[in-house]
């Protein structure tokens, strides 16, 4: 490989006009953005384009223009709407050739099945002039890297068990002899309990001196249902000096967000929670109305959870949550299902079930329906019951539609027994 320059920035493009509907998601660039930035490569944007040569072929010119590194993902299938290969040959001016040894690696993976290969297939074949074949163990359709004018275009299968690795092949050989010195330190830090305004409040006096600072430490604040994230990144050299830098600069932000940061390693809300029920040795169960189980699925997709996880009940009627929780039904004819006497009910009869350390209980109105002038839709209340903490009960008001309240609402069930626990410890 001809070295020009180190490679600093790079773009993304994701290929496939099934991307642009509502049915698929395309997660090649969160997994293609980390390993960037684990070579110091800064990831500068990200494309969606359908299968329309015209198009695609306008924003591979337009990151070709901008980026050191451009990075193509889908589009390397057999079929006439398969168009990433012909467009960057045909924007490069590189002629494309068949390269026998592929078509007869392509034709040997068919005979292993006992089938024989369509001559459509062929197409995987065709090769630009000069670029490197990415070899692809794990589909039929090789990835491809160019030189080109001391920038590198690479071309990668759509399908992630087939891009993954045919990516950090290369992120391990050519492309890490081209990054340089230069790195990317980042640290991130998640708050609960705090809007993104308040947290702008006090973390703007802190990081606005860093901007100063050569090289600077850049801050992000993202608002995310449930949580605010920052987001520190520092380039520089691959010093330990600069990984200090970053940390000391994280460090004095919790110092100033106390408590409400609930993780500085990219833990999530149930897995620092898991993480602090398998420290004390305490189990946790919860009734659940409005929610419909999402506190539970989240406990759980966390591995090894059902160390401290012993389970719960959807008690979404009022008549379940009498069979379910054991909730008098005077309490709630009383206040309502969703009061906090019937919060802390459920939370107490839900642990005196299941025999669990800590319970959680939680009713509300998820919406769009059902709200009313005195309890508005997006109304919840959350209870903690517990034989090692104080019981605690709160009113929430969230915003949002029905899935962003419901996921609100069991954060904040999550973060209610994170402060408990660590207050008790």
């Amino acid at each position: 490989m001809n070295q020009v320059s180190p490679l600093v920035t790079a773009e993304v493009i994701a290929v496939g006009s099934e991307l642009l509907g509502s049915t698929r998601v395309d997660t090649n660039s969160l997994f293609l953005a980390d390993r960037l930035a684990s070579l110091g490569i800064e990831l500068r944007g990200k494309s969606v384009v359908g299968d329309d040569r015209q198009r695609l072929a306008d924003v591979f010119r337009a990151a070709l223009s901008r980026a050191d590194l451009v990075v193509l993902t889908g589009g390397l299938g057999p079929t006439d709407d398969d168009l990433t290969r012909e467009v960057v040959a045909e924007t490069l001016g590189l002629a494309l050739r068949e390269d026998p040894a592929i078509v007869a690696e392509i034709e040997d993976r068919f005979a292993a099945r006992g089938l024989r290969m369509p001559q459509v297939n062929r197409r995987q074949g065709m090769v630009p002039r000069g670029a490197s074949v990415l070899a692809n163990p794990r589909g039929t359709a090789p990835g491809l890297s160019i030189d080109y004018e001391g920038r590198v275009v690479v071309l990668l299968p759509g399908p992630p068990r087939e891009m993954q690795p045919m990516f950090d092949a290369l992120c391990a050989g050519a492309l890490a002899a081209r990054v340089g010195d230069s790195r990317i330190h980042k640290e991130t830090l998640f708050v609960a309990g705090r809007g993104e305004s308040h947290v702008e409040e006090i973390a703007q006096p802190i990081y606005s001196r860093w901007a100063a600072e050569i090289p600077p430490i850049e801050t992000t604040i993202l608002a995310v249902p449930g949580q605010v994230e920052l987001h520190l990144t520092l380039r520089a050299g691959a010093s330990d000096e600069a990984a200090i830098r970053v940390r000391a600069a994280q460090a004095e932000l919790v110092g100033a967000l106390g408590e409400d940061v609930f993780s500085t390693d990219g833990r999530s809300m149930e897995e620092v929670v898991g993480g602090l029920l398998r420290e004390r040795g305490l189990t946790i169960a919860a009734a659940e109305s409005c929610t419909g189980g999402l506190l539970m699925s989240r406990l759980t997709d966390v591995a090894g959870s059902s160390d401290y996880v012993l389970g719960g009940a959807v008690a979404y009627s009022n008549a379940l949550k009498t069979t379910l929780a054991g909730v008098p039904p005077p309490l709630i004819e009383a206040h309502g299902a969703v009061s906090e006497p019937v919060a802390i009910a459920l939370a107490d009869g839900v642990r005196e079930r299941t025999g669990a350390s800590l319970a959680i209980g939680i009713t509300g109105i998820a919406g769009p329906g059902g709200g009313t002038p005195e309890k508005p839709v997006g109304t919840v209340v959350i209870a903690l019951s517990g034989s090692e903490v104080p019981p605690r009960v709160r009113t929430c008001s969230f915003f949002g539609g029905r899935p962003q309240v419901k996921f609100q609402a069991t954060q904040a069930a999550l973060d209610m027994v994170r402060r408990a626990l660590i207050f008790a410890r």
